[in-house]
């Protein structure tokens, strides 16, 4: 059950009550008999970091295109193309 904080608007003091979510707000000071309002203060949990998003949670194989700082791996079939021509022209040549 959430704590809720009360400010009285007559004598300034401030009373915390334990209530469920179904529960009407308090609505007078027990000190002095004045209108309490509800408090509302900053939240007491902060997310930082990464892996708290939805976006965060995702695999890289269900991105569309590969991250950035990944290396390409690609196969160099350009030096080993040359060297079976370079190696088939010669065999070409001496059979001529």
């Amino acid at each position: 059950m959430p704590t809720y904080e009360y400010e009285c608007q007559s004598c300034h003091q401030r009373v915390e009550a334990v209530q469920k979510f179904s529960d009407p707000a308090l609505s007078t000071c027990e000190a002095c008999g004045g209108e309490l309002r509800k408090v509302f203060s900053a939240v007491g949990i902060v997310f930082k970091g990464s892996g708290f998003y939805k976006n965060d949670s995702r695999g890289a194989s269900s991105s569309a295109t590969p991250p950035a700082s990944a290396p390409t791996t690609t196969p160099t079939p350009v030096a080993s193309t040359t060297s079976s021509t370079s190696s088939s022209s010669s065999t070409s040549s001496s059979t001529d």
